[in-house]
């Protein structure tokens, strides 16, 4: 008995070890595979990254309890190792390359990656965190600037930038088509009504906010499906690294076709965006029972499609004065705001409604203070975000009292149009930082960015300014400069790059905004992109010091040559030398107008020389920016059709957004670029055609027809966005 009973207690002993190690064996793991899921898409950034050596970082997600959920991270290394802990995905995303661009071995840009790792990691320590709980990135107006053309591959690195960015509200644009399409079909519009109605690729952001419709369609079907995929990758890459991507909701526009079929609806048919030759747009009436409607059913289509959103992008008065009486305006006003607000809530319950605040600085005759606070009136402080994106060029926050106790985003454009001049201000940033978070008038301020409408330049200026919301603006200038140009170049500076970056800040980097590209309402980064012009002999100077940009550039000049040819110094050396030598071609042009026009043919033919070479000089050297070229946005285009006829009408959208763009008002050239093509084979072309009649005039002694001129000029550009 003993023995049986002995026997009875180990085998229960037995069992119960069994159990013991199982349960072990299965859920031990678990309790570390659940963080090594948790971080696996941080562990993926890092390893496309920086290959096997990601295997160096131990990282570990720790839950916010902070209880105005501020992110924070904590950096420490050893010899072998270097531990990240961070409240998300994302933050420790930006651990981690704040922590390899300080010690000089990582700079992750547009124009490229340069990885020079240390055999060991050198002794380190840092803690970080951020007053906003948002860092917001991208415009509306990206998604046709930049990214029409963008694969998969393409959206992947410009996510892994945003992570490595501790960016974490995106906007998130694409496959909205796809939506749209089926919910205008689920009302009865036909293909060839829907053919009528979308725009062409590059122009789509512009009919989602209501500005344009089908200018530059139609828009090919393998369009919806195409970006219906993309935006499915988009998504699941954003939501696994705890970014809160911002997509679309109804703001109110339909179809032509639809107000046609529904004329008992109540539909306001509006006025032609910028300056006319658009077709109309249509605004059905917030009060109208069809508006919530749409609106639901879009969010229920999106949903299926994409998946659940927290925040919605919803503008109704971009760039367009609303359609509301006089008399009873400010009621008419709340009855859009809660309309949209209600819409969304119960479509989605919980969830925030995004609008961008640009409306409010671009029209502020119309949206004075009673009629901004009548808009939001109606909505829960907490359900509602405004990003004011637009302070290096509006304060529409301090006009507008800080939106009334709404949330809300500070901000900058920074670029418009993807047209890019050499410029920012990175003392502007700095100071407007330090002074916002010291104002006890802010509000509900949230969260922190830039929302350029195209990217691809001026990599220094987004390096910093998503630095700002971590340092807090407490970093002085030049220590965060010797570390940024320590990675870009893969070395310690000396003394004499670091001058010329000195000299590059105080004559370049020290303009928040480029206003001669509006310089007497003509569109165009410098005098040489615009549709041209006689009125040039007035222009006052573009902003910036020329003299020293001069300085900076002949030190660079010299310097570059101790470096590899591949090294980013000779990236920067072509941007100061654009930069440069299009302002000196600017000052010739006015000189050459004047020359002609006085008589002084001699003078304005060695001018117009000196011009004609100037351009092709720049023309030549910006092979060396292989992103900044007419060659590759074409190709992008037309690679992205998948039949000639489609990749013909991709093209043509392709050229004609950044040379026409469309209708009779001032946008032509609003998107200009310095790229490669550009300068030789449209900037310069239309500038010679007209030097040449403003000569003949003046050798003839004749009266020289300016409008003519220009007609003939466009008519040209007409051509040139035809020619494949």
């Amino acid at each position: 008995m003993k023995q049986e009973d002995s026997k009875g207690e180990n085998t229960t002993f037995l069992k119960k070890g069994l159990v013991f190690f199982m349960l072990s064996f299965f859920l031990v793991p678990k309790l570390y595979s659940k963080n090594d899921q948790e971080i696996s898409s941080s562990t993926a950034v890092l390893e496309r990254l920086i290959g096997n050596r990601a295997n160096d970082f131990e990282l570990s997600i720790i839950e916010n309890k902070d209880k105005n959920n501020a992110d924070w991270f904590e950096i420490e290394t050893t010899a072998s190792k270097v531990k990240i802990k961070g409240t998300s995905n994302t933050v420790i995303c930006y651990a981690a390359y704040n922590f390899l661009k300080e010690i000089g071995a990582v700079l992750v840009s547009w124009e490229g990656i340069r990885v020079n790792l240390p055999k060991s990691w050198p002794k380190y320590s840092k803690k970080g965190n951020t007053p906003f709980k948002y860092r917001e990135y991208l415009n509306a107006c990206t998604f046709g600037y930049t990214t029409p053309w963008w694969d998969w591959k393409r959206w992947e690195q410009e996510i892994d930038w945003m992570a490595m960015h501790g960016i974490n509200l995106p906007t998130a644009m694409e496959g909205q088509e796809a939506a749209w399409q089926q919910l205008w079909k689920d009302y009865g519009l036909t293909n060839n009504q829907l053919e009528a109605h979308f725009a062409g690729p590059a122009f789509l952001p512009w009919q989602r906010m209501g500005n344009i419709n089908s200018l530059e369609g139609p828009l090919p079907q393998e369009w919806f499906s195409k970006k219906e995929v993309l935006q499915k990758q988009i998504l699941e890459r954003m939501r696994a690294l705890d970014m809160h991507p911002v997509v679309p909701a109804f703001s109110g526009y339909v179809p032509k076709a639809f107000a046609e079929k529904h004329p008992e609806a109540k539909i306001t048919e509006l006025k032609s965006w910028s300056g006319g030759g658009f077709a109309s747009t249509f605004l059905l009436d917030s009060k109208d029972p069809l508006f919530k409607e749409i609106g639901k059913r879009f969010i229920e289509i999106y949903t299926k499609m994409y998946g659940k959103s927290n925040f919605y992008l919803a503008d109704s008065f971009n760039e367009i004065t609303p359609p509301v009486s006089e008399n009873n305006k400010y009621e008419e006003l709340s009855n859009y705001g809660s309309a949209i607000y209600e819409t969304i809530n119960e479509a989605a319950p919980g969830a925030v409604w995004v609008m961008q605040g640009w409306l409010f600085g671009d029209n502020k005759e119309f949206w004075t203070k009673e009629a901004t606070s009548a808009f939001l009136s109606k909505v829960p402080n907490d359900r509602l975000m405004v990003q004011d994106y637009a302070n290096d060029r509006y304060k529409v926050w301090e006009n507008q009292e800080a939106f009334y106790g709404k949330q809300w985003t500070y901000g900058y454009v920074h670029n418009y149009g993807g047209s890019n001049p050499v410029y920012g201000d990175l003392n502007f940033y700095k100071n407007e930082l330090t002074s916002l978070l010291k104002n006890p008038n802010r509000g509900n301020v949230v969260g922190y960015g830039a929302m350029p409408e195209g990217l691809n330049n001026n990599s220094i200026v987004y390096e910093y300014i998503y630095d700002l919301p971590w340092s807090q603006g407490e970093q002085p200038i030049n220590d965060w400069l010797t570390k940024y140009l320590n990675a870009r170049y893969e070395q310690k500076v000396s003394k004499s790059v670091f001058q010329a970056w000195e000299l590059l800040l105080e004559s370049v980097y020290n303009v928040k905004y480029w206003e001669t590209r509006w310089w007497n309402d003509r569109a165009g980064a410098y005098l040489l992109f615009k549709r041209p012009t006689a009125a040039i002999t007035e222009f006052k100077g573009n902003p910036g010091d020329k003299t020293k940009l001069k300085e900076a550039l002949d030190i660079l000049n010299k310097e570059a040559k101790k470096y590899d040819k591949k090294n980013f110094i000779q990236y920067d050396l072509i941007d100061a030398s654009r930069q440069y030598y299009s302002l000196c071609i600017d000052e010739d042009l006015m000189e050459c107008v004047k020359a002609y026009q006085q008589k002084d043919i001699s003078k304005g033919d060695q001018l117009f020389k000196k011009i004609e070479k100037q351009v092709l000089d720049i023309d030549n050297m910006m092979s060396g920016q292989p992103l900044n070229s007419l060659d590759h946005w074409v190709k992008s285009a037309s690679d992205y059709g998948s039949s000639s006829a489609v990749s013909q009408l991709y093209v043509k959208n392709a050229k004609t957004l950044i040379t026409l763009w469309g209708g009779e008002g001032h946008l032509n050239d609003y998107a200009s670029r310095s790229w490669q093509g550009m300068y030789k084979g449209f900037y310069w072309p239309r500038w010679k055609m007209f030097l040449e009649a403003l000569k003949k005039a003046a050798v003839n002694n004749t009266p020289f027809d300016e409008t003519k001129e220009r007609e003939s000029i466009k008519n040209w550009e007409i051509k040139w966005t035809e020619k494949n």
